[in-house]
């Protein structure tokens, strides 16, 4: 069966600490997710002095490009980020938003490309992308289906592997917002494996979303989230990746499972065990008429009169004397 690939994104949780992206590292790969995914952000590139606050978070950032600046890594650090990775199992993957964080990856070594909701207009970089033959998963998060159609329109004729993730950009995203109808949607209209990325800060819409046919998750994680930064209130902890990644696999394991309800031998003497034959509540004489009242329901079911068969007794004449729990057999009633 082909199992859900499963993304934990740090994003900036490691508030530019390369230790703390190597703990996140260390820790993912114990809680059994496919995949970590970073972004790559290089300020000349990508922002200007123009640039606001998407949230008003930081203590220390007097500017989105200063912010920015701080979550640089260099060239080497990122490699040591991939080898990290390499060595525990998880693949690597950060998000570019400059063709120069492009050219930076291509440098690390990764095998596909996850573009941000924000870059789907972004066609220079999407291009740049496009060329390398690498596979390419698209977030939908601020975009409506014309948007979508032109920006897969423009990539198909490089011929990459396309996904596409549900993803609202609302961070945390209520119930109301997290769009698990648009699963089934955007398979139709765009005949492209179809995926969740979650803001949420819970495992249940990326649990339900599985359950929809999601062949990928993504989801931002962080070790507290009162911890600094602008995703930590959207993001799960640890300990609730790895229940998440064991609903997943168990709910594949369900979807995928030949289970039917057709062949239920198995279930003959439980459903003796507990079936239900009929009895009568009270003593009852020869001759009596047999009412609904005088009758109740015991375990087993195959001492005699089957209870869904209660109608076929009603008005019939006791041919013996009955005491109250005795069971009900046909050939004591005419």
């Amino acid at each position: 069966m082909n199992k859900v690939f499963i993304i934990a994104e740090i994003a900036q949780a490691h508030d530019g600490s390369l230790g703390i992206a190597h703990s996140y590292i260390d820790a993912l790969a114990k809680t059994g997710v496919d995949a970590i995914k970073f972004q790559t952000h290089i300020a000349e590139a990508e922002s200007s002095m123009f640039e606001p606050f998407r949230v008003n978070f930081s203590y220390e950032d007097k500017s989105r490009y200063e912010y920015w600046s701080r979550m640089e890594f260099t060239l080497e650090q990122w490699k040591g980020l991939k080898q990290h990775c390499d060595e525990v199992g998880l693949e690597f993957i950060s998000s570019p938003f400059s063709c120069t964080a492009v050219d930076l990856l291509e440098e690390v070594g990764v095998k596909r490309y996850k573009i941000g909701s924000g870059e789907l207009n972004n066609y220079l970089m999407l291009q740049k992308i496009a060329q390398t033959g690498k596979p390419i998963i698209l977030s939908s998060g601020m975009s409506d289906y014309e948007e979508l159609k032109q920006t897969i329109q423009f990539l198909k004729p490089f011929k990459n592997e396309l996904s596409l993730l549900q993803c609202t950009t609302a961070y945390p995203t209520k119930a109301e917002e997290w769009g698990l109808n648009e699963i089934h949607k955007l398979k139709e209209k765009f005949n492209i494996p179809i995926g969740f990325s979650d803001h949420s800060a819970s495992i249940v819409a990326p649990l339900a979303a599985t359950a929809m046919g999601a062949s990928i998750l993504e989801f931002h994680v962080v070790f507290h989230k009162d911890l600094f930064g602008p995703d930590a209130k959207a993001s799960v902890t640890i300990e609730e990746t790895k229940e998440l990644v064991k609903g997943v696999r168990a709910i594949e394991t369900s979807l995928h499972s030949d289970f039917s309800k057709v062949e239920t031998n198995k279930f003959d003497d439980l459903k003796i065990m507990f079936g239900k034959s009929l009895s009568v509540n009270k003593d009852l004489k020869k001759g009596s008429i047999l009412t609904m009242t005088d009758l109740e329901s015991k375990k087993p079911g195959n001492k005699g009169i089957s209870a869904k068969d209660f109608q076929s007794v009603i008005g019939k004449e006791l041919l013996v004397d009955l005491k109250q729990w005795d069971f009900l057999n046909k050939e004591n009633i005419a």
